[in-house]
């Protein structure tokens, strides 16, 4: 009787139709919006799906390559406003940003850091900061961010 119920069992397994489909989404390395960044080596913004993930910006005027002068709070609105560019490249805004990864050059700037930075997110996204030895360029701070087309 046992052997009887296992394969009963079985067959209404087997014969149970499970479907799973399975939705690839392409990755799509975007090119950079600002010409004289076409040569670097990383996109500006790589899409999967709805999710954005951007290369980290530092606080570089792309208009002229140099990095903004007067210290952390300059360079952190000219790294977020960098951000904020690349953003409207995709069609989309600070607000859309759920996770930002900050890296400073000296964590004793992270209070001037915050103040800026809480003015641009305040749906407050997801975040790490840490201090690192040097960034590009000598620039005092770097963000990168991951986004989401709702």
């Amino acid at each position: 009787m046992k052997i009887i119920v296992v394969f009963s069992f079985f067959l209404f397994l087997v014969g149970c139709k499970t479907e799973t489909t399975t939705t690839k989404n392409p990755v799509v390395f975007h090119k950079t919006h600002e010409p004289k960044k076409s040569d670097a080596p990383f996109s500006d913004a790589v899409q999967v799906g709805d999710l954005f993930f951007l290369s980290g910006q530092i606080g570089m005027d792309h208009s002229v390559r140099k990095l903004v002068d007067g210290g952390i709070v300059p360079e952190t609105k000219q790294t977020l406003e960098n951000i904020k560019s690349v953003l409207e490249q995709h069609d989309l805004q600070l607000k859309d940003v759920v996770k930002c990864t900050v890296i400073l050059a000296d964590i004793e700037d992270f209070s001037a850091f915050n103040k800026v930075y809480k003015t641009y997110f305040p749906q407050k996204p997801a975040r790490t900061t840490f201090a690192a030895k040097g960034l590009a360029v000598g620039a005092k701070i770097e963000i990168e961010c991951i986004a989401v087309r709702n």
